[in-house]
């Protein structure tokens, strides 16, 4: 597809992705209410009212549709398109139930590993690490555990930081349009299809998600969102699935920080990484006086910064060099900016003197 018909074929595309999921997120702030899918605030909760959740199930079904209308309009992927989907309906029917009443994590964390598994054995691990402007590394033997970590970890990453309004539909809809990109540079149709109906899906729900929330995410959208995100790349294959991978990864960089800083912290603090807490980053400062709104805002906007750079290249190979050098600059003072705005933001309440106990004297 070239010139304008080809604007026009994915212009709709994503747009009837992303309306029939904000169609759809609005039947199910009805459906789940008189179910009782709901989620109640406690004490490690970021918000103050009782939400219905499962709102993620809307992109599930959009996506679901996007990948059968895939497979019957480039038949020759419709085995990887396959493969994609099947383990992804599982991560989001374990998720779902798990909405409904909490799953030991030995089972939740099982299927994010079999899911993972089977993506990797039916679509190949990704062999090889793409280091820009450096070259590609070989991962050898290494291709295999970094494959499977790299998407049960992102299934759980994704989900570990989908606690605010926003945060998630948000960073994913930047994720899938960045793989979407990339995809259509690297003349992969299929892929950037797929990737830009779960940009759209994602934008959809967001009608319903942003601040104020109407209606959450649950683990039936934000597992399948990290599943998603983690395993589009492998469709690029040997050749491109790395490209795919850092862009990817890219993208994703707010949460894979916010989510290992956080984890190292608390590890050596010696507290149990697996309780629920509320001492990720953005949740810090949630808790320091940001809206959800800005909080949200912020992550998207670094997301969407870090993809645009590492996009570049695939346009035009003669700035790799250059690029490779700014996105990492750029994720590096992310992470920096990151940090100082929580320090900074906590400091008033850090000055306040302690409550003093019995009469003041």
């Amino acid at each position: 597809m070239n010139g304008w018909f080809a604007y026009v074929w994915w212009s709709a595309w994503f747009l009837v992705a992303a309306a029939v999921a904000s169609v759809a997120t609005e039947w199910l702030i009805g459906w789940t209410s008189a179910r009782g899918v709901l989620d109640r605030p406690n004490e490690r909760s970021s918000h103050t009212r009782v939400t219905p959740r499962g709102g993620g199930i809307a992109i599930v079904a959009v996506m679901a549709w996007a990948v059968l209308l895939a497979a019957m309009l480039w038949p020759n992927s419709r085995v990887s398109l396959v493969a994609l989907l099947v383990p992804a309906l599982a991560i989001a029917a374990v998720s779902w139930l798990d909405d409904l009443e909490p799953l030991p994590n030995r089972i939740r964390f099982g299927v994010h590993l079999a899911a993972a598994a089977t993506a990797a054995v039916f679509l190949g691990p990704i062999r090889s690490a793409d280091a820009g402007s450096l070259g590609t590394v070989p991962l050898g033997v290494a291709a295999w555990p970094l494959t499977l970590l790299w998407i049960a970890g992102m299934t759980n990453a994704f989900n570990f930081m989908d606690g605010i309004d926003g945060i998630a539909g948000i960073t994913a809809a930047v994720a899938g349009a960045a793989i979407a990109a990339a995809a259509g540079c690297l003349g992969l149709e299929p892929v950037a299809a797929v990737s830009l109906a779960f940009a759209g899906a994602s934008i959809g729900f967001l009608t319903c998600n942003w601040p104020p929330a109407r209606i959450f995410m649950g683990d039936v959208g934000s597992a399948f969102c990290g599943f998603l995100i983690a395993v589009l790349p492998l469709l690029g294959g040997e050749t491109h699935g790395p490209r795919l991978a850092i862009v990817a990864a890219v993208a994703m960089w707010p949460f894979i920080f916010d989510t290992a800083f956080t984890l190292c912290r608390r590890a050596a603090r010696g507290e149990n990484v697996f309780t629920a807490h509320r001492s990720h980053l953005y949740q810090r400062l949630v808790i320091a006086g940001w809206s959800h709104r800005a909080v949200s805002t912020l992550y998207g906007g670094l997301s969407a910064m870090a993809a645009a750079l590492a996009i570049t290249p695939l346009r035009d190979a003669g700035v790799l060099r250059t690029a490779t050098t700014v996105t990492a600059a750029t994720i590096t003072v992310g992470m920096a900016l990151l940090l100082a705005l929580v320090h900074l933001s906590e400091r008033p309440q850090q000055a306040q003197p302690r409550k003093r106990w019995g009469p003041s004297p």
